[in-house]
């Protein structure tokens, strides 16, 4: 916005002037975002500007259209903007706990910073129903309500809430999108972040323009031929609509934005990629390093450290010593003396005043009976328990103490108690975690006192007996209230001894990782610390302290139960529960009891501050401190500030506010002493955030956004030393000016961590060294776990704790600091305060940072996802590190610790476990992920020169193998005499009419049909004539066949063989979902130019049905000719092909990438494909094999229509769907028929190990028994699904299935059978690869068990006359056998060209004849079959009595990602994907637009759809160094199938784009 100058402010009215110093007001404290205050600004100039200079249109045109959101209300100034501290109107409605005006400026200006270069982030979809409705559905028209609750309603209304939500803008919009939302559009349009509703149509055409977008059209969405019980829509065969292969590459591309359906592709998921593809061009803030090249052996490395990078420059610091402890001559020798003397002389004196839940005094106890009951307790612990020869307790022994926070009294009495009974309490939170199980079992604990009601509310098991925690040890509870203690004889006295180093208690801590430890404290310790306590707070005998904090540990023990007994204190104890229901009543306690001293944390400060109103009429002038013991927090300076602004007019003084600092092993480290009256308070140090990443002091100077102001918590404690050592490494002493960890010695410190040797060592007797290493005097420090430095006037300043620690990339940030900055944006609408949690999470070689807050229940998704957004942008800007995860969870679900803080190490358990179940998430590795390897470059290919010099690069010799050599095998008279598989047909039912070829299963297992030699001919004969006369058609003509598989399907095929007409058999289209399977029938219809479809009665009605004219135009099929009832009608003659080359069959089938392609099958690659199988497999007359595959192309079809009539085998035909009703069908059948050999498909094999599973014993007690099996062989065209085989082997092996039956066939488009397992030859072999070296196409062999290894299994054995050689794609040169390559193959099987609309030569000669373009003097034509593979020598001997090689298949080469430089294939990420969380059933990844998208199928329930997000994030990063852009959440059975059981990724990423999913949550990776 153009600035009117300087003068020109000062010219406009003064009305005018002073609104506009009170919007600047309003900025600067946050109660207006920049947005509002621009437009509120734009509003009060707009009359005094002319047009032109002054308000850029389009920002008018944009004020016009746009309230502000929710978040800009703007908050009513006050009539003078006088002070600063002026804050009594924002009392109730801001937070000011974390609230430091600096701080929020700071991030005000920060965010304003990235407003100017504002980038609209892309906000995920999320399906309503999922989640926590936001209020804007609460607006949802009752259009839905006549609806049943079937999909379609259910996305109406997602499109409507969403289309509602969208529009926070004005009573007309509102109407028109409703009518506009009731459509049934399933695409919920979702604005953009800023709510701008800018198209990025102009930017997606660039995109288009230099993307080279391989077949964009969205396919028909075809459904399985399964029954509908199944989940997932199995078996889909999807082809695009209208791209075939083999057609030009330019035709029918021209309308790329339209899809074949009608969604244009630049629909809202596009428009989100695109918004995300521009965030990603944003130039990263911190300037990227050099990185290595990713070669070979290396793992990543963290960026070198930066040269300007602050450095430390002052001296080396001396220890601080401070004040010496005064000897007072009546200190007792004890802590127990001093209670028996007040106990004995002053039994009236009050000691601990209890409050009932309303904050009402209820109990006072008094030093006489805290003294008698005490020692009853002593007496009863020591003689009551066990036997008088075998006490229960032994002085020594630790005892736990499980009281309630709300009990003071009954506490403090069990902890006297035990201190005069010489057995050491250990006082825990109520009894429940299982970490607070390890802390018991390291202190050896197995007696737990408690009160009678706490005892009573603890879980039971059915005999009464209390339940035995998870990882508790076993504990006997003793209930101490007076009535179960037994009075002490009157000779009975406690041993009090002079204070020693014997422990006196333990007291637990939590470390970051959430486990439990015991400090002990000494007795001498005990009693130092009250004594140097006692000095540095002046306490003097009969004051009054309010105590608000944890009267079990820390400050609220040494202060409330232990300094108090000591000085004869009394004290008031205000439980969590009451501050809960009456925040003021500390405030109240102070005022009535005009109490001297108040302990209090930020917190108290802050709730008292929010509930002021209540209560005009308190008064704080008695107090002469106030302990603030989160002191050294960062924000404690802000909320000191504002309760002092806001408590001064109550009598508040300024120097009682007393910060301190402490730590369970150090205790107290420092804290400032009461002031005295009118002297300075002390200063503030001011420092630089970019100093304190690397651990300096720098005064803060250039940018004052980024600024930490710290106060000090005072001196060090009377009779203690400290010195500030380095955080990590060995106890160095830091520099003057440098950032270290406290370390303190004096006599009153924790002494160990109980039982753990180990760890006491490194943190209780630290001696610090000097910059040379050597040693500085002998005193043992102990290491506070607090970071900070000594400033002038030795004042301690504390800037962290090392727990909060969090070091990325080298710098070190404090977990304190960015919740403060988190909390600094205006976020009342959106969050919690006080509910956020910060910790990082290793990924990929460094430490990333996690944010995890509780979002308010009313927040909309708009308010959440702009409050991410700037807290991203303000975190970046102020700390300069990136967030690598941002998440809301719902109100009150992060788990919490005893008094209502967040159980941090707890909450990163759940985020890595995938159980903390968001309900908003921003994930963005792309900033924060800055040490990947570089992109690889491609090399350039290695000429012929290198062949002849002979340095074929890194492989010792060419990788090429062959099958056995087909002219060596001598084969009876039939391949001489029969050219043609007719007339092997004619010859069969001639010779042996009678001989069973085919044996048709139905479900229950019973043969329904059968057909011998000779009924197989007749039946051909039969139909051959009805093409003839029916069909009228010649010689050379295409038929479809569409048949269910069955017989039927076979004698269709020989009858258009014996009419010369060429076969195409087709799936047939499936009743219940014929507007997904017809169009692909039609596809293959009209590609195939079939004069004839031959067909069922059945389908033919079907094929004609009205239903069916609603998917496709049934008035243009062809002739369709039902076989059902045929005319008992010889053939004149049967047709003789004049040559073998002349077309025998058409195969068409859908590949994985959504191509259809039909490739052309001659006469003698069928004669040769069948000799080649019945050689491999020992197939002759007298053999059966069972057979459960579909019939329809590749393999499968060969199996079940060709080879029996060649070889003369039986095959039993088991038809897939058919395993549906009955799982062990294809099981039972090969053990009842003892079949040697038999052929399944992965999804058949899917099927068995998942149904089957849990039932071996009944199929055992079934007496089925597999042990007959010789090869069970499983045919497909992928990679072998090794994991698969393997379990479906060990699964059956109870039932006699040997481990070595199993193996895979492999085959592709330009030749279907190219290895086959066979009966003779070596077992399939399996190797373990390196995926690095994988992603390089190198293959490098490693051991199991490596990391970043693969397993890959060998597939089958190369049938005879078949010859491999391995070919670099781009080159087209023969590669060393450790290369990654493409599978050439020659063979006289090989199909001879696609059958394509335009005959494309150019295509066909380079599919199906091409040659090496060097290093092959016979000039061998070979066909490319698109797959990537490589070839091993093994040890194994082949049948030639040479050494066997193998081929390993990886993958397609069509489907492999080029990401980053290297190659990657889809599956192996996905198996990574699958293995990250329970609930998902499976996952498929694609690119688009160099993005990585990941959709994951969610079996769970759909709150743990964002929980899949960072894991699926985190794992590709690790294992394959790739960065995730966008991951889909979406139900079971969404990820298409094809018939084979493949993934068909490209038809999901059309539907992807074209928003046909339905996901339940789309996240983009920022």
């Amino acid at each position: 916005m153009a600035e009117p100058a300087a003068a020109g402010i000062s010219s406009l009215p003064r009305e005018v002037r002073e609104q506009l110093a009170e919007l600047e007001l309003e900025l600067s404290e946050g109660d207006i975002t920049q947005k509002g205050y621009e437009k509120k600004r734009a509003k009060l100039l707009a009359p005094y500007v002319p047009q032109t200079q002054g308000v850029d249109p389009a920002l008018q045109k944009e004020s016009r259209t746009q309230t502000p959101t929710p978040s800009a209300a703007p908050a009513p100034a006050p009539s003078s903007s006088s002070s600063k501290f002026h804050r009594a109107r924002s009392g109730g409605a801001r937070d000011e706990r974390y609230r430091s005006d600096i701080h929020t400026e700071a991030v005000q200006a920060a965010l304003a910073k990235h407003k100017e270069q504002k980038m609209a982030l892309p906000m995920p979809t999320k399906r309503r129903s999922t989640f926590v409705q936001s209020p804007a559905d609460a607006c949802t028209p009752p259009d839905t309500s006549s609806a049943s609750e079937d999909e379609g309603s259910l996305r109406r209304q997602a499109a409507l809430s969403a289309a509602l939500h969208q529009s926070l803008q004005n009573a007309e919009s509102w109407i028109n999108r409703s009518i506009q939302g009731s459509s049934t559009s399933s695409s919920a349009s979702s604005t953009l972040s800023h709510g701008e509703g800018k198209g990025t149509s102009g930017s997606l055409a660039d995109v288009f323009a230099n993307t080279r977008i391989e077949n964009f059209s969205v396919p028909p969405d075809v459904t399985a031929t399964t029954s509908s019980s199944s989940t997932r829509p199995a078996a889909i065969d999807l082809p695009p609509s209208g791209i075939v292969k083999g057609m030009h590459k330019g035709s029918n591309r021209s309308s790329l934005m339209d899809t074949a359906d009608g969604v244009p592709v630049s629909s809202r998921v596009s428009t989100k990629i695109q918004q995300l593809l521009n965030t990603l061009k944003r130039p990263k803030r911190p300037p990227l390093k050099e990185f290595f090249v990713d070669d070979f052996e290396e793992i990543v490395e963290v960026p070198q450290p930066d040269p300007n990078q602050p450095k430390p420059e002052g001296r080396q610091m001396t220890p601080v010593k401070g004040e010496p402890l005064g000897v007072v001559c009546n200190w007792p020798p004890a802590l127990e003396a001093a209670l028996q003397r007040w106990g004995t002389t002053q039994a009236k004196c009050p000691c601990l005043t209890a409050l009932d839940v309303t904050g009402k005094p209820v109990y006072t106890l008094t030093y006489g009976k805290l003294w008698s009951r005490s020692l009853k307790l002593a007496y009863t612990l020591l003689n009551k328990l066990g036997t008088k020869n075998e006490p229960v307790l032994k002085p020594g022994d630790r005892v736990a103490l499980v009281y309630p926070n709300n009990d003071p009294v009954m506490f403090m009495v069990a902890f006297y108690g035990c201190l005069l009974a010489e057995v050491i309490p250990v006082p825990i939170e109520d009894a429940g975690g299982q970490q607070i199980g390890f802390l018991l079992g390291s202190c050896g604990i197995a007696l737990a006192l408690t009160t009678e009601v706490c005892l009573k509310g603890l879980p039971k098991t059915q005999n009464g007996e209390i339940v035995q925690f998870k990882g508790w040890p076993r504990l006997k509870w003793v209930v101490t209230d007076s009535k179960y203690l037994s009075k002490s004889p009157k000779d009975w006295q406690p041993n009090i001894s002079a204070a020693g180093t014997e422990p006196a208690y333990i007291e637990y801590k939590t470390s970051k990782e959430g486990s439990v430890m015991g400090v002990t404290v000494s007795r001498i310790a005990m009693l130092s610390h009250c004594q140097a306590l006692s000095q540095a707070c002046n306490y003097s005998e009969g004051e009054t302290i309010v105590n608000v904090l944890d009267f079990k540990k820390d400050a609220g023990l040494w202060h409330g139960i232990l300094t108090n007994v000591m000085n004869k204190l009394h004290t008031i104890s205000v439980p969590y529960s009451v501050m809960k229901t009456c925040p003021l009543s500390w405030v109240q306690r102070v005022h009535t009891h005009k109490a001297k001293v108040a302990l209090v944390k930020c917190r108290d400060l802050h709730w008292a501050m929010m509930a002021h109103r209540d209560q005009r009429d308190v008064s704080l002038s008695s107090l002469r401190m106030l302990i603030v013991t989160d002191g050294a927090n960062p924000w404690s300076v802000s909320s000191c500030d504002a309760f002092l602004s806001l408590f001064q007019s109550h009598g508040l003084k300024p120097e009682a506010i007393c910060p301190c600092a402490t730590s369970p092993e150090a205790m107290t480290i420092a804290i400032r002493r009461p002031g005295v009256p009118g002297a300075p308070l002390p200063g503030r140090a001011i420092l630089s955030m970019n100093g304190l990443s690397f651990g300096v002091i720098r005064v803060n100077t250039e940018d004052k956004n980024s600024a930490l102001t710290v106060q000090d918590v005072g001196h060090v404690m009377p009779g203690g030393m400290m010195c500030i050592v380095k955080p990590d490494g060995p106890p160095q002493l830091c520099k003057t000016d440098e950032i270290g960890e406290i370390c303190v010695s004096s006599r009153a410190g924790g002494m160990m961590y109980y039982g753990l040797a180990g760890l006491t060592k490194n943190t209780f007797e630290v001696i610090p060294l000097n910059s040379a290493g050597s040693p500085v005097g002998d005193v043992p420090f102990v290491r506070s776990g607090l970071l900070g430095f000594v400033g002038p006037g030795s004042l301690v300043f504390v800037v962290g704790k090392m727990d909060g620690l969090l070091t990325v990339s080298g710098r070190r940030h404090n977990a304190d600091d960015i919740v403060a900055t988190g909390l600094a944006v205006e976020s009342i609408k959106t969050v919690y305060r006080g509910r956020i949690a910060v910790f990082s999470v290793s990924v990929f070689y460094d430490e990333r940072i996690v944010v995890v807050a509780e979002q308010r229940p009313d927040a909309s998704e708009e308010d959440s996802f702009q409050w991410m957004s700037r807290v991203l942008q303000a975190i970046d800007s102020i700390h300069q590190v990136g967030v690598y995860c941002l998440a809301l969870v719902p109100a009150n679900t992060l788990p919490k610790t005893p008094l209502g803080g967040i159980h941090i190490s707890q909450t990163k358990q759940h985020f890595l476990e995938g159980s903390l179940h968001p309900c908003n998430i921003l994930m963005c590795p792309h900033t924060c992920v800055t040490n990947l390897p570089k992109p690889r470059q491609k090399q350039p290919g290695v000429g012929p020169a290198s062949v002849m010099v002979g340095n074929l690069v890194a492989g010792k010799r060419i990788a090429q193998a062959s099958g056995r050599d087909l002219g060596q095998i001598e084969d009876n008279d039939l391949v001489k005499k029969h050219q043609f598989l007719t007339e092997v047909l004619q010859w069969r039912a001639h010779t042996t009419p009678d001989h069973a070829l085919f044996l048709l299963l139905n479900a229950k297992g019973t043969a329904v049909c059968t057909a011998t030699c000779l009924q197989l001919h007749k039946k051909a004969e039969r139909i051959a004539s009805v093409l003839c006369d029916k069909g009228h058609l010649n010689a050379g003509d295409n038929v479809v066949l569409l048949y269910p598989p069955g017989i039927e399907l076979i004698t269709a095929f020989y009858g258009c063989l014996y009419a010369g007409c060429i076969p195409v058999t087709v799936r047939p289209p499936h009743a219940q979902s014929l507007t997904a399977t017809l169009p692909t029938v039609r596809m293959i219809v009209e590609v195939s130019k079939a004069a004839c479809i031959l067909t069922t009665q059945t389908l033919m009605r079907l094929l004609k049905s009205r239903e069916a004219a609603g998917a496709v135009d049934v008035k243009t099929w062809p002739t369709i000719i039902d076989t059902d009832d045929l005319p008992r009608k010889r053939l004149s003659q049967i047709y003789k092909p004049p040559t073998s080359e002349m077309l025998a069959y058409l195969d068409f089938s859908v590949s994985t990438t959504g191509m259809l392609t039909g490739v052309k099958m001659s006469h003698a690659a069928v004669s040769g494909l069948c000799r080649a199988i019945k050689l491999q497999c020992e197939l002759y007359s007298s053999r059966q094999i069972a057979i459960c595959l579909d019939p329809y192309c590749g393999l499968g079809f060969v199996l079940w229509c060709l080879c029996s009539v060649y070889s003369g085998h039986q095959s039993i035909l088991i038809p897939p769907m058919e395993l549906e009703s009955n799982l062990s069908l294809w099981l039972s059948t090969v053990s009842q028929h003892k079949i040697r050999d038999t052929f399944c498909s992965y999804s058949v094999m899917e099927l068995c190990t998942k149904g089957l599973g849990n039932q071996v014993e009944t199929l055992k007690a079934r007496g089925i028994n597999l042990s007959c099996v010789r090869t069970c062989v499983v045919v497909a065209e992928e990679r072998p699904r090794v994991s698969l085989t393997h379990s479906f082997s060990k699964l059956f092996k109870d039932i006699g299935l040997s481990s070595r039956a199993v193996s895979t066939t492999f085959g592709s488009r330009v030749n279907v059978a190219i290895c086959l397992q066979g009966t003779s030859g070596p077992d399939p072999t399996t190797v373990y690869v390196d995926l690095k070296s994988l992603r390089h196409d190198r293959v490098r062999l490693v051991e199991r068990g490596a990391p970043q290894s693969l397993l890959l299994s060998e597939s089958g054995k190369i049938l005879p006359g078949v010859k491999v050689v391995i070919v670099n794609p781009e080159t087209k040169g023969p590669l060393g056998d450790s290369h990654l390559g493409e599978i050439w193959v020659n063979s006289p099987h090989t199909a001879s060209g696609y059958y394509t609309i335009y005959d494309n030569e150019t295509l066909q000669a380079d599919h199906f004849n091409t040659r090496l373009s060097f290093g092959d003097a016979a000039q061998t034509l070979w066909a490319r079959t698109g797959y990537l593979g490589f070839v091993r020598r093994t040890e194994l001997t082949a049948a030639s009595g040479e050494r066997h090689d193998a081929l390993y298949v990886v993958g397609a080469l069509d489907e492999t990602l080029e990401l980053r430089g290297l190659r990657y294939h889809p599956i192996d990420i996905e198996t990574s994907v699958s293995r990250t969380h329970r609930s998902i059933a499976e996952c498929a990844v694609f690119t688009w637009t160099n993005l990585l998208v990941v959709v994951v199928e969610l079996c769970g329930c759909e709150q743990e759809a964002l929980d899949l997000v960072p894991l699926v994030t985190n794992v590709v990063l690790e294992e394959h160094y790739l960065i995730v852009g966008v991951v889909v959440v979406v139900d079971p059975g969404v990820i298409p199938i094809n018939s084979r059981g493949e993934k068909q990724r490209m038809h999901l990423r059309d539907s992807f784009l074209a928003d046909q999913l339905d996901p339940i949550y789309v996240a983009y990776n920022m």
